[in-house]
């Protein structure tokens, strides 16, 4: 007898090691699932993308986008479709594959993998998701399904940690800033401030970002204008192995 749809296809039961091996003589029931922690700074504050369970287990609480791996799909493929398919959101600038979780009662109902993505999402756009999805803030989470929350956190840690050794906030970012503004994003995805002047100065050493030659007028208080900047690159790029940024003291 088959089993349908484990790990995306349909699997033997007397196939390979015996069917629940470890202890119990029956077929184990899985799944392989694909769920994507998607980010943006949004209002100062960095911003998670959830949907709504309708229906049990979990029903009511809050969950991270995705689904189910498709027999003939790969991973990126897979959550880049349910992305587009199901809450609507296209307009990634920087992806990348995050962790697998495995542990067998992660879900309540079937064993079930899970890979999780980190999508970024810039500042400048704004995705019109379903009435069922919504941006909540990621340091301030609703009640998650399952391991969820924890995902998050995962995405979060990731992407502080590669804000210091990385040119990623070219995907937080607008093609456009002024340093006031891009400090901003980094204090919202860091956690603690970020002086504006020290972030030109280290950015500017690793070769992150340059001058456009234009500037922001000046406003009603005056000053001088300020200049505006933008990324070098708008794809991924390691610029300082070794670096770390952390919070002031």
């Amino acid at each position: 007898m088959d089993i349908p749809e484990a790990n995306g296809r349909a699997v033997a039961a007397g196939a390979g090691s015996p069917a629940g091996a470890g202890g119990g003589g029956g077929a184990v029931l899985s799944a392989h699932e694909v769920l994507a922690v998607v980010l943006q700074i949004r209002e100062g504050e960095l911003s998670v993308l959830l949907w709504r369970r309708a229906l049990p287990p979990c029903e009511g609480e809050w969950a991270l986008p995705g689904g189910r791996l498709g027999a003939d799909e790969s991973l990126g493929a897979s959550i880049r479709r349910q992305l587009a398919q199901k809450v609507d959101v296209r307009d990634l600038s920087h992806m990348e594959q995050l962790e697998t979780r495995s542990d067998p009662g992660r879900h309540p109902q079937r064993r079930t993998l899970a890979t999780a993505y980190l999508g970024l999402v810039p500042a400048h756009i704004d995705p019109v998701v379903p009435a069922d999805t919504g941006w909540h803030p990621a340091a301030d989470l609703p009640p998650m399904a399952f391991d969820h929350a924890a995902i998050v956190r995962s995405g979060r840690r990731r992407l502080r940690s590669k804000l210091s050794y990385t040119n990623v906030g070219f995907a937080l970012a607008p093609p456009e800033f002024t340093m006031s503004e891009l400090s901003a994003h980094y204090r919202a995805a860091l956690g603690h401030d970020v002086a504006a002047t020290n972030l030109r100065r280290v950015l500017l050493r690793r070769g992150q970002i340059e001058e456009t030659g234009r500037s922001v007028p000046s406003g009603r208080s005056g000053g001088r204008p300020a200049a505006l900047f933008r990324f070098r690159a708008r794809e991924l790029e390691v610029t300082d192995a070794f670096a770390v940024l952390r919070p002031p003291g």
